[in-house]
């Protein structure tokens, strides 16, 4: 399937006439009907139905016509900023993170750098995993994820360990405790992300298997969103970094757990054995500094005892 099969689609999708998509095409119907048939058959569904008066899409038509607008539409806007990017001459950063990292300090580190004159952000959500195949891949510059992962042309560095918190419903048993693993083990429990694997998800079921305690997995998905989503509608908890309850969500509370030392690391992944450019020397100073300020704003706290 090339690109130009999809363009060839949309316009036969918005005409529903062969006749008048040809005439916008600039080619004759023959050859356009010829190419339609090609992209029905590779896609293998009848994309249209045809009578007298023209086309109209078929329900697999009309899936594929929303999905093809989205593509078509993504291409543009990469093809705009790429221009852009060669116009202005400033470089391309890449930043890959997990979600449960974006409640903290990287929002931070994204404002800084955008107020940079010569760098364009490209952020990409990815597992830990999925960013250390994009730093080896060159896509990404950074990443910012929970696992460690061994790979040689990798480099990690641990930039804060963070507390657990249990996500609960309003009103819930737990709420106001410093619940144990024992007591949250009673409860059904909501895992995120359910894949790709390894991820956060497994360190949370390890918590519970080094213990020796069975846990009932009420419900796996991708979303975190979605994992509150759950918990709001009561159907378990959700243990989540700490940074995670800033996002203040109705009908969710977030406890401390009677562990402290049960904690989620936030990594900072890099290319190993790469000279920093100007704009990773500039991240770097601002992760410093951001870190500095978290160190004294934990500090200032005093404890969570």
């Amino acid at each position: 399937m090339e690109l130009r099969h999809l363009h060839y689609f949309r316009v036969v999708a918005e005409e529903l006439n062969l006749t008048r998509a040809a005439e916008r095409l600039h080619m004759s119907q023959p050859p356009l009907s010829r190419q339609i048939s090609q992209l029905e058959e590779e896609v293998g569904a009848s994309l249209f139905e045809r009578n007298p008066r023209g086309v109209s899409l078929t329900a697999p038509g009309q899936f594929f016509y929303e999905h093809t607008l989205q593509i078509l539409e993504k291409i543009d806007s990469t093809v705009t900023a790429t221009r852009r990017i060669a116009r202005s001459k400033r470089e391309l950063f890449g930043i890959g993170f997990v979600p449960s990292a974006f409640y903290g300090q990287l929002p931070l580190l994204v404002r800084g750098l955008r107020q940079k004159d010569n760098v364009e952000l490209m952020l990409a959500e990815l597992t830990t995993i999925q960013q250390v195949q994009a730093l080896k891949a060159g896509r990404i510059d950074i990443g910012f994820g929970r696992l460690q992962i061994d790979d040689p042309e990798v480099v990690q560095e641990v930039l804060y360990e963070e507390p657990m918190m249990a996500a609960l419903p309003e009103n819930h048993a737990l709420e106001g405790t410093r619940p144990t693993l024992t007591e949250l083990a009673r409860k059904p429990l909501i895992v995120f992300p359910a894949t790709p694997r390894p991820s956060l998800a497994d360190m949370v079921l390890g918590l519970f298997h080094r213990r020796g305690l069975k846990i009932e997995v009420a419900q796996e998905t991708n979303e975190l969103q979605t994992a509150l989503g759950l918990v709001v509608a009561g159907l378990g908890f959700t243990l989540v970094p700490e940074q995670v309850s800033r996002l203040k969500r109705q009908g969710i509370v977030y406890v401390y757990l009677a562990d402290s030392s049960i904690t989620s690391p936030v990594l900072c992944s890099r290319r190993k054995g790469e000279a920093p450019s100007a704009t990773m020397q500039d991240t770097n100073e601002i992760l410093r500094v951001l870190m500095e300020n978290r160190r004294a704003e934990r500090y200032a706290k005093g404890s969570r005892e």
